[in-house]
């Protein structure tokens, strides 16, 4: 399992708010849209046993299952609107038991932090990188290099939208994660960083094609 767990902070939890017309002027929920299109899509498919985690105002998590989807389609009105979805479900979503919003997408009233412990276990006197599911890799500017390292077990990366890394965010995700690494030597939108470590992982590392 491959899973990116992906901060944006400025997407409006009303749904309300969200206009399929005007996608980027919902809190950039544009760059959300094509980090699942990335995580989620192949050229004419889907990519098996994928989950992207979008983390919305820190209070909800929004979450689709490559495995379980269904029609949906890789344009940024498409995917929005599903999250639009997700966000008029929120009533549904009953503690940390979750919104069942279409095949394959699912709400939580999780932040950051809980969405962490679900994924990796906990941070301070946790698991140590290690939970659950997989270990927490940070993708980041100052990390290492992604072509030194290698490729985890059920990976889950976690990354930002088009803002940096709060120091509490930064704080939470360095007490969890066991790597921290970067994709290249210039910065990339979160969507092209997710199709460069879909690439490094299915070439084992750039080692095999």
């Amino acid at each position: 399992m491959r899973q990116f767990v992906v901060i944006g902070r400025d997407v409006p939890t009303d749904p309300d708010a969200i206009s399929l017309s005007d996608v980027p002027g919902a809190g950039r929920l544009d760059l959300l849209c094509r980090c699942v299109s990335a995580g989620v899509f192949l050229s004419h498919g889907i990519r098996e046993s994928v989950r992207v985690h979008l983390v919305i105002a820190d209070a909800f998590t929004v979450t689709f299952d490559s495995d379980a989807l269904r029609h949906l389609h890789p344009d940024e009105r498409n995917v929005a609107a599903r999250v639009r979805d997700a966000l008029a479900a929120q009533d549904d979503a009953i503690g940390h038991m979750p919104a069942d919003v279409s095949p394959g997408v699912e709400l939580r009233r999780m932040g950051l932090d809980a969405t962490l412990d679900r994924l990796v276990g906990g941070g301070e006197g946790g698991s140590g990188g290690r939970g659950p599911d997989g270990t927490l890799v940070q993708l980041h500017e100052a990390g290492d290099p992604l072509v030194d390292a290698e490729p985890p077990t059920d990976p889950v990366f976690v990354l930002s939208d088009h803002h940096d890394f709060t120091p509490e965010e930064a704080g939470s995700i360095a007490e969890r994660a066991e790597r921290r690494l970067r994709v290249g030597p210039e910065l990339l939108h979160a969507d092209h960083a997710i199709t460069v470590v879909h690439n490094w992982l299915d070439t084992d590392g750039y080692a095999t094609y």
